[in-house]
């Protein structure tokens, strides 16, 4: 193998970002005078400006894309009441257990949770699983004397009476489908659906979790990081950063359509919604993007952080034990690749001499570029360019 430099200026392979690979031609390199001997190192030249060392170590190529931090999306709150909604919680309240959703006709309608909707009412002598999610939130609120199971007994009566009237609600001993809303949880209250004054047997509220996320809409193609566990750094419009896991994977934007496809399970105390539409599998448009969310387990970082665009930094590749030099110190070679100016002691004690060495190139990550090849080791001294 011929290597092939030049002198004056020495040329080099300056890569940023993506690597451009410099090739001196054949032609060029006959007209220098250069070519045609020996393969192999290439004669002693004049030493290097300036040195660096190869060095083991792991190397990480990180990338970042722009997501968005916020409380995810927003769900309906469905409410059964009859009558006028009179009273709505402000935008941005949070609501939880035994909390009012809705006013109606001055009359509280209260968030409760669980999985069932409220579908009937419910009284003694009733029986089910959603008798038991029932006392179970009841107990929870404090009011207890009673056994928390399938049954709805006088014990729970009395309990449901006991609750009614710290409410200022009729003491019936009962609960109707109007009274309760099922959600999953605590909920912040994002947007109002309705006026006051409106009908209360509609939907009343769009509320999310309290719980804030990082959400990015991700090319389909350039997706393969993002599955589910992935660990990323999240870098907040503070310059602060936070870690962060891939918690789910799903549809996103269609054809560049604007339009997420994606819709949220329902609060509701009728028959919630828990639906999503995933992406079609038609076109294949290099537009098609996937939602990832990013889940942060420090919220208390969060504290303060008004929702918007951060930086999520993710591990696209990684490299362990490997020899590297800097980008900066690779030599493109006549005949094609790459090489290093080495630099060794004389045997004759006549001061350090140099040859270029071919090596073969791998990841590109933090400046540097993992390097293989005869003569290559740790601890080796490379030029650098002027």
């Amino acid at each position: 193998m011929t290597a092939v430099v030049l002198r004056h200026p020495r040329t080099r392979v300056l890569v940023g970002g993506t690597v451009v690979a410099a090739v001196v031609v054949a032609a060029m390199t006959a007209a220098l005078g250069f070519g045609g001997g020996e393969s192999g190192a290439t004669p002693p030249r004049d030493m290097p400006a300036a040195t660096a060392h190869v060095v083991r170590r792991t190397l990480t190529d990180a990338t970042s894309l722009s997501g968005r931090l916020d409380y995810g999306a927003a769900a309906p709150v469905v409410s059964r009441a009859t009558g006028t909604v009179t009273w709505l919680p402000p935008v941005g309240s949070l609501v939880g257990r035994g909390g009012a959703l809705l006013r109606a006709d001055d009359r509280p309608v209260l968030l409760l949770y669980g999985t069932l909707p409220m579908y009937r009412a419910l009284a003694k002598g009733a029986k089910g699983a959603d008798v038991l999610q029932f006392e179970r939130n009841l107990w929870a609120l404090g009011y207890t004397g009673f056994t928390v199971d399938e049954k709805f007994t006088k014990f729970t009566t009395a309990a449901v009476k006991r609750w009614q009237h710290n409410l200022g609600l009729p003491r019936t001993g009962s609960v109707g489908v109007d009274q309760v809303v099922y959600g999953p949880g605590r909920v912040r209250v994002a947007q109002h659906s309705v006026r006051l004054g409106a009908s209360a047997d509609a939907q009343v509220l769009n509320c999310t979790s309290t719980t804030k996320v990082v959400t990015a809409d991700v090319q389909t193609a350039e997706a393969g990081w993002a599955v589910k566990g992935t660990k990323v750094q999240v870098k907040l419009a503070s310059g602060a950063s936070v870690a962060g896991t891939v918690a789910a994977v799903g549809a996103g934007e269609t054809g560049g359509s604007g339009d997420s496809g994606e819709s949220s399970g329902g609060t509701s105390g009728g028959q919630g919604s828990d639906g999503e539409s995933g992406s079609g599998s038609g076109s294949g448009s290099q537009n098609d993007t996937v939602k990832v969310t990013i889940a942060v387990t420090r919220q208390k970082a969060l504290r303060g952080t008004d929702p918007g665009t951060v930086d999520i930094r993710y591990t696209a590749e990684r490299r362990e034990n490997v020899l590297a030099v800097p980008v900066v110190a690779l030599l493109a070679l006549a005949e094609g690749g790459y090489g290093l100016e080495v630099v060794e002691n004389s045997r004759a004690g006549t001061g350090p001499r140099t040859r270029i060495v071919p090596v073969r190139t791998g990841l590109f990550a933090e400046g540097l570029v993992e390097v293989s090849g005869p003569g290559i080791s740790a601890g080796a001294t490379v030029g650098m360019p002027e």
